[in-house]
């Protein structure tokens, strides 16, 4: 059976689990919430909301994870559903995984993001948000590829869900399901062990909100890390489908 493997890469409180309900919501798909996450725990020392119950759920030897991102779907699903946080990917973890996977770049605005992520950690750096990561990954298999690989906008996906997905899955080379345009709601059973404290709003949702129209206003040091975000934002924007 022919197995496609889609590792969609983007930062926290970017649409990601969103997504990744939508593709779950395929029965041909299985989904893996951030398996690399509990590696970057062990390999930074950093201390994230839930650091024990992430350490103790998943391995924490990135060259593992690797390989298991190439090893049998689970479910013996002919599509597996990757989500990935750039910001996992620190210098020393393995990347030629990645010439084996359709990589997919998700993106959204930096202000969003960090209005976003502020609410659930009060101190925010420009690594945490992941932008800088998402684009030395974007370049990477551009490089490996000679091509842009493809680039989604979350506004987009939340303005036109039907229309985007359908772009997206031809982008990669698959059919488009109406399927993900709804969700169960709640807790699901892939979801990382750090679900109930960060996915409150996906717990009550079973589809895509609309856009929040207006750009928020940020605090002056949220607005700096914004502004270092932005060129690499930019970087890849155009490239969006």
């Amino acid at each position: 059976m022919s197995v496609k493997r889609i590792a969609m890469w983007s930062g926290p409180r970017n649409l990601s689990t969103a997504m990744m309900r939508s593709f779950g919501a395929r029965a041909d798909c299985a989904v893996s919430d951030e398996p690399f996450y509990a590696a970057y725990l062990a390999a930074t020392g950093l201390q994230h909301p839930m650091r024990d119950e992430v350490m103790a759920s998943q391995p924490q030897d990135a060259e593992r994870v690797a390989a298991d991102m190439l090893g049998p779907v689970p479910g013996g699903k002919s599509v597996w559903y990757q989500k990935h946080m750039s910001h996992h990917m620190i210098p020393g973890f393995p990347l030629d995984w990645m010439d084996g996977v359709t990589n997919v770049f998700l993106l959204r605005s930096p202000e969003r993001v960090l209005a976003s992520y502020a609410q659930k950690r009060e101190s925010v750096t420009l690594a945490d948000v992941g932008f800088e990561g998402q684009a030395m990954l974007f370049d990477r298999v551009a490089q490996r590829t000679g091509r842009a690989p493809v680039v989604v906008e979350s506004d987009d996906i939340r303005r036109d869900p039907e229309g985007t997905l359908t772009a997206l899955c031809a982008a990669i080379g698959l059919a488009f399901d109406p399927a993900m345009l709804q969700w169960a709601p709640g807790q699901h059973a892939d979801d990382g062990v750090w679900a109930p404290h960060w996915y409150g709003a996906i717990f009550a949702s079973t589809s895509f909100s609309p856009p929040d129209e207006a750009m928020p206003v940020l605090p002056s040091h949220l607005g700096a890390i914004a502004d270092a975000a932005r060129p690499y934002y930019e970087k890849m924007r155009p490239y969006k489908i």
